[in-house]
Parts: C-alpha cells; structure tokens; sequence
C-alpha cells in the first residue's frame, strides 16, 4: 500500500517522466488495500481491493515485476538483484518492504492446518481449509487478530481468541475499554481467553492440527489456527548490504525517509522512524511515502516540486475501526502516560458502550477511547491538543443524557488535523473554501487530497465545510435537486400525511417556484417515483410503476421492467423464492432460454437470470414465465432482490432452525417493496453462515432459540458487514421488527441510500435505529407495521398486471416509430466481435460468431 502511494506521489511531483522507475514485487498481484482485506468473506474480490486505478502504471511508464523480489542489494555497485536472476542498476533505491507476520515458537506451528493473516494468498489459504474446519483458534487478540476472528466466523466456524495480554487490543485500548469490548464479543458467540498463549498444537496421525494447548493447561480441540500475533518489520535486505537498523527491527531513516546511505530510502512499515517508532499503521506509511517522494523529487532536474510534506519526524497513530460490528476507536495519550492526566468515564455495560477521555490539569483533552459509540470520534480527534469548547464530562455522554448537541466543526481549531491519512488540516479546508474558491466537498477534495484516502473523515469534511459556508453567508443547499428544496425523506412525509398521489400534485404544491408546472428532473421523478409505489396503499395512488403518469417518471429499467444490459439488450428474472425451484419451472426456464436465444445464468442470489432479450420479446417471454407460475424477480427495480437461504435444518447437519422455508416467507412478505435503493437478505440455518446474511441489507442468522437480525449490511464499493439489531428472536418477533427496520429505512433514508450508508449517516447511529425498531422510542411502530402490512395486502405481480393491460403493453417496441409488426428488412443476429461503434457490419467467411450474446441489427433499417 505505502509503495503504492509513493508512486503515486512520484508521479505527482513529475519525477516518472524523467527517471525509469522499476518495481520489485514479491506478491502474484498489484498492489491492493490490505486494510480491507477481511472485506474479501463478504463478497470483495481480489480484483476489487486493488489500489491503482486502471492503466496508471503503463500511464506513468512504470515497469512492474509481479512475484520477482528483491533478494540482493550491492549498494557499492549500485545493483539491485531478483530472485529471477535480473540485475537492476540504480540511482536511488526506495525499500517498501512491509511487514510479516510474527509467528510465536509454538512447537507444532509449521503443522497442516496453521495460517497467517497477512496476504490476499493467506485469505484464500484459510477459505480452502476451512471448508473442511469446524472450529478456529486465532493466536492474537489485535486489530488484526478481531479481523481474523471475524473471518473465521463468517465461514462458519465455531471461533476462540487466545490473546497473551491481560485484554484485547491492549495498544489501543484500556482495561475498561477490552472488558466492554469482551463483553460484546462474546455475546457474539465468540470464545475469548486472555492472558494466555499457545504452548503447543496437537496433531493427528496426518500432521494436521487437532488441537491447541494454552499456557494455562486449557487445551482447547480446534481445525485450524491462525496467528495473527504482531508483525516484524522485513529489514533483511538491508541489514545484509549493511544498512543501519534498530536495535529491535527497522531501517533507520532520518527526516527526509533517508537511510545512512543517501541513495536509499526507506518508508512504511521496514522503517524505523527518526523518533525511533516503527509505524504499523497506513496513515503514517502514506506520509512517509509522500515525504520520500518529494525528496526525490527536490534531486530530480526538472521535476515540478508542489505539495508534500517536508518531513516526517512521527505521525499520529489514532485508529477507529468495526471489528466484528463493534466500533473500537483510540486517539492521542489513550492510556493517559503524561503527567497530571486525568480520566473522565462513562460506561455502560448492559450496552456495551465504554468512553474515556484523557485530559490535562488545565482540561486540554490528551486523548481517549471510545467502544460500542465511536460517533464522536471525527470531532474528538481533530480536538486533541486543544481545550473543548465543552466541559469534557459533557462530551462522553449519551444524547438526551445530559450531553450538548454535538461539537459543530466551527470549533475545530484551524491546526486540527480532519484528514490524517493527507496531513489536511481544517485550516487548510477553510483555506480551499475561502481562497481558492471552492464551493463543495467534492471541490476541496480535489484542492486538497482530504478525503482520497481511507475516507474515514468525509463525513467531518462535509460537516465543516457546510458549516464553514454558511458561516460566510452561502445558503447552502439541502434539497434534493433544482426542483425540490426539500430532502427525500421530508417529501416522503409530505406524500404520507397529505396522501399526494401524483408527482404533479408535488412539484405544484412543493416544489420549487421556477420548477411549477415542468415534467421534474432525472434525480427527482425516479425519487417520488418510488416513493409513490412505496406509498401507494396507504395513500390510495395508483401502485404500478407504469400506471398513468406514474411511467412517464420511471429511468430505463422501471419503464421496460427489465435491466438493460450494455449490449441494449434486457434481462429477465424471475422470482425464485428461497432458490427453491420445481423440475417443470426449470423446464419452462430451459424451454425459454432455448426458444429465444437467451444467455442463462444461475446467480449468486439464487436465482437464474436470463440475457440477451429484445424489448418487443419481453411481453411474449413473461407470458410463457407467469403463465408457468412465475412473478418478477424486481432485478431492475430499487425493491427487494432476493432472500437468499442456506439449506437449514432440513438437510444440513448443522441446521437449527428451518432456513428456507423462512426465506421463502421473508421474500414472498417484502417482495415488490420500492425503497430508496434495491435491497438484499438472506437467511443463515445455524452459526457457520453459508447464506452470507452479515453481508446483507438485512440477514437472518438461526441459534438454537431463535433467530439474531442483523442490518445494515453490503456488499458494494465499500463492503460493509451487517449489525446485530436483535437477539434470539421467535417467528412473529423477527417479522415485526423487519417490517419496522424496513419502513423506517424506507422513510428515512436519502435517495440512492444503501442501507449501510443510511446506517452510519443517521444521527444516533444503530442505537437509534435498536431504540426505535425495538423499543419503539418513538412511538410509530404500529404506524410503520401498518404500512407494511398495506404493501403486502396490496402486493399484484408488476408482468401478470402489464400483461393484462393493453395500454401498458404498447411500449415494448423495439422502433418507436414502426410500433406494429417488426420490419421484415430488419434481422437480428448474434453480436460479431468486429462490429464497430458505427454500426457498420464487416462481413466474410472468416469473421467469427459469438455465440449466446445479444443481437446486432442488420439491414437499412439499421441505420
């Protein structure tokens, strides 16, 4: 990661277009987030945790030499020599040689069955063997340890923690901070032993581990075990050609990332700092890089040197993070070592909620730690070396507990740092919004690099920068679009409590004066759209996306019912509840794949998907589906997908509780349900998780009680694992509170909203959402129950209604302008690969055809 940044910041500084810059890579693949990397059992592929964008290495002539390390550095010949054989000379040589993994003298620990958790290769290494693993051991109870934990957990292993401190995470957080966080985990189901190591692992007649002995005598029976028990900075290469290194690991390096030899650096985790720490963290490593970067760059005639920092003498190590749905942050003196520092606590057990603020005699706050509630944390930080603008008793509590409205950013000091992986402070932010002119998020982002890297401090960015703008007289503007002032979740309310039924009844009534009597804009009309459908049993409107003026306000897939493809062909799919299918239904899929041409696939989601359909073909293909029994699938809608299911208790031996015929009942209740973005879930029949529901909007988990709902969970850009909102639930239970869950989000959310984005944007959090899908704190479960049990009593199959309805069927035509029988000089055929962006067709004996792809238009009509 950190030498990826620093190419990145060679090219930036214009040193890659005058000097060759050669990569020495000892890992199969490109660089890739190894922050993220447990993200990978949620759905991430390998692919999807890469750092470079597309084409930068070629861009910027940079030779990259995958799975070719360096093993020999000769610095009085200036060489640097491959484990290939290649030699390559150099001018100025940078180590970014990482960390490995630190593995206790455990006798047994080079036995089958025993892991690291460190690489892309590791997660594989471990997914593989655990398809055939009951139970986990992971030695280390760190960041990356709760990682490790978490992962075996989500491939359905029964997981213990052995942790050699007296608490977990013991660097980032106190006693009363690892007591909280114990306490949470195991009520996760996740076994925990501190202050014990491994003294030996037992094996089979085959080699492969059975067993772990503790320090202790506990000897615990486990599959596999995987040590994630602190790293080790990779200093070999220098140490051999003679660099100097610290006593305890790590190539000293001064200011500047220098080591004693001026033509070689060293940066990220190999290095030893100048105040003698070696970094772990990335925000530390990105610094080192751009300082080494710049360096470089002040030596290379006729690099452009803009940007960077001079030097790097220590960084900040603050960390905030989810291990296993719990937000675990520290920041500045954590354990209060100065002098005179004094604690101000608030715990809360039974919440498992733990805060401690450190601060000095004269209130300046050192620093702090934060389990279960890290909301405070973006303001917190920035703070630390200041005085609050609040008495720091006041700060830790609970809202509605006696605590001020949250810190504004109008009180970050202009030195506080909001960006640390950039080193952006927020005088620097004010700066971009007053000086150079920036007038958004998005603008002070390319002004100053806040916010590019790990993303952690958006949120605090856009808080001050709103803030800073209206501090100066900007009204800044929170509407949906240039049609509506109003948020989605306030035009929701309007639609609701004065049944609205038509997006010209809105827009006259409340929106804007310039956009009165207009047809809207593409952000609003999809919006109110779907807000209509959500709605419209309550409201008495009209419910089907393309009834009256309902379809004049749909985007491309509502306004076919289908997905449109990138080829400009659609898809169609069907509703497979629960993935469970008859032998005729999948004939009749089979039949109509064949009978149409279509590219079929099985998905991830339990369904089969069918490609390659022309729009006037639609109408015919669902005939034949609903006809079959068949219902849309609502692949094109932002509705309910699917309801994904492990096989539970009915074939599984390790099923509890009868996971499929719940999902068959979760997805038949909320199918056809309009939100404000398209909704996933699946049910898991026993701990060991194979429906993956912790990666989805909402997921149901079996225990020998009941059932546990999580929510919140994605599997997009940013991966997300879901929250416990609920414990143990019987039937009736669980369905009460996702139809409370589901309606809240419903209401709520901001257009285009995940769930997991809505979960950590809403005030409050997830103990908001707990008090009021649970607790009903706010009194409107009945309301929200009521208006699911409208949508599932006025639920009609969107196809079975077009079909029947001659008005809704004369869009699906292929030619807008010959909407009867297809032109016969018109002929579809299979793409062929040498078609080009034109339309000409190139035609000969020796073209080839691809098979099962979308068709092409051939003839003049074509044109």
């Amino acid at each position: 990661m950190v030498g990826q940044r620093f190419l990145e910041a060679l090219a930036a500084q214009g040193v890659t277009e005058r000097a060759r810059v050669v990569v020495l890579c000892e890992e199969p693949r490109p660089a890739y987030d190894r922050v993220q990397l447990t993200s990978y059992f949620s759905g991430t592929t390998p692919e999807g945790l890469a750092l470079a964008e597309e084409g930068f290495l070629a861009r910027h002539g940079i030779e990259l030499h995958l799975g070719d390390p360096a093993v020999d550095v000769d610095r009085a010949a200036r060489t640097v020599t491959a484990r290939s054989g290649a030699v390559h000379r150099y001018d100025t040589l940078v180590l970014a040689t990482g960390s490995y993994p630190f593995v206790p003298p455990v006798p047994g620990s080079d036995s089958t069955g025993c892991f690291v958790y460190r690489t892309i290769e590791d997660v594989l290494a471990i997914e593989d063997y655990a398809r055939g693993a009951r139970t986990g051991v992971v030695v280390g109870g760190g960041l990356l340890g709760l990682e490790a934990a978490g992962a075996l957990q989500g491939l359905g292993l029964a997981t213990h923690v052995v942790e050699f401190n007296p608490r977990l995470m013991a660097l980032q957080v106190d006693e009363g901070g690892g007591a909280a966080l114990r306490r949470t985990l195991e009520g996760r189901e996740l076994t925990v032993h501190t202050g014990a190591a491994g003294k030996e692992i037992r094996t089979g007649p085959d080699g492969a581990v059975t067993g772990m002995l503790l320090s202790d005598g506990e000897e615990l029976a486990t599959d596999m075990v995987v040590f994630s028990a602190g790293v080790r900075a990779r200093d070999q290469l220098a140490r051999a050609c003679g660099l100097a290194t610290g006593e305890r690991g790590g190539v000293a390096v001064d200011a500047y990332c220098r080591t004693d030899d001026p033509r070689v650096y060293a940066i990220g985790e190999c290095a030893r700092a100048a105040d003698g720490t070696v970094y772990g963290l990335v925000a530390p490593g990105y610094e080192m890089a751009e300082t080494a970067a710049r360096a470089i760059a002040e030596q290379t005639p006729g690099a452009q040197v803009t940007g960077g920092r001079r030097t790097f003498t220590g960084a900040d190590t603050s960390t905030k993070l989810k291990l296993l749905g719990v937000d675990v942050a520290s920041f500045g003196d954590a354990h209060g070592t100065a002098e005179g520092a004094l604690d101000v606590v608030y715990s809360d057990s039974r919440a498992g909620v733990y805060k401690k603020l450190v601060v000095g005699p004269d209130g300046t706050l050192l620093g702090g730690v934060l389990v279960g509630d890290a909301e405070a944390y973006g303001m917190l930080r920035p703070l630390t070396g200041s005085v609050p603008p609040a008495p720091p008793e006041s700060l830790v509590l609970p809202a509605g507990a006696g605590a001020p409205a949250a810190l504004g950013p109008a009180a970050l000091p202009d030195e506080a740092v909001v960006c640390n992986c950039h080193g952006v402070d927020a005088g620097a932010v004010r700066a971009a919004l007053g000086e150079h002119g920036c007038a958004d998020v998005p603008a002070v982002k390319r002004c100053t690099k806040a916010g590019t890297g790990c993303g952690s401090c958006v949120k605090l960015l856009g808080q001050l920068v709103d803030a800073e703008l209206e501090a100066g007289g900007v009204t800044v503007d929170k509407g949906l679009c240039g049609c509506f002032s109003h948020t989605r979740a306030e035009l929701y309310e309007i639609v609701r409590a004065l049944r609205v039924t038509s997006f010209t009844a809105l827009v006259d009534g409340h929106g804007r004066e310039a956009a009165r009597g207009e047809d809207g804009c593409e952000v609003c009309k999809p919006v109110v759209a779907s807000i209509l459908a959500s709605l419209a049993p309550s409201i008495g409107a009209e419910g089907h996306v393309l009834a009256g003026e309902q379809a004049a306000l749909q985007d491309t897939n509502d306004h076919f019912l289908a997905n449109i493809q990138r080829n400009g062909s659609y898809s169609v799919v069907p509703r497979i509840p629960g993935g469970e299918i008859t032998p005729q239904k999948l004939i009749t899929i089979g039949e109509v794949a064949r009978d149409f041409g279509l590219y079929t696939k099985v998905t991830g989601g339990q369904r089969i998907d069918l490609f390659g359909a022309r729009v006037d073909q639609l109408p015919e293909i669902w005939g034949r589906l609903v006809e079959a029994g068949f219902e849309s699938g609502h692949a094109y809608g932002k509705a309910l997908r699917t309801v994904k299911s492990c096989v539970g208790q009915t074939w599984c031996r390790y099923g509890v509780q009868d996971s499929v015929r719940m999902a068959i009942r979760l997805e038949l209740r909320y199918r056809g349900l309009r939100s404000p973005h398209k909704l996933k879930s699946a049910v898991s029949g026993c701990a060991r998780e194979c429906a993956e529901a912790m990666g989805k909007d909402f997921g149901v988990i079996a225990t020998s009680t009941g059932w546990n709902l999580y929510v919140g969970g994605n599997g997009g850009a940013t991966p997300r694992h879901a929250d416990l909102l609920a414990q143990d639930l019987d039937d009736e239970r669980l369905i009460q509170l996702t139809d409370r869950f589901l309606m809240f989000y419903i209401r709520t959310a901001d257009r285009l909203e995940r769930t997991s984005a809505w979960l950590e944007r809403i005030d409050g959090g997830l103990e908001h959402v707990r008090d009021v899908v649970v607790h009903d704190s706010l009194g409107i479960g009945d309301e929200l129950e009521a208006l699911m049990a409208a949508h599932v009593t006025h639920y009609r199959d969107e196809w079975a209604e077009t079909l029947a309805d001659p008005a809704k069927l004369s869009r699906f035509v292929s030619f807008v302008n010959a909407p009867g029988t297809p032109d016969p000089s018109v002929r579809f055929v299979a793409e062929r690969e040498q078609i080009r962006p034109d339309l000409t067709l190139l035609s000969g004996p020796d073209i080839p055809v691809r098979t099962g792809t979308a068709p092409a238009l051939e003839g003049s009509t074509a044109r």
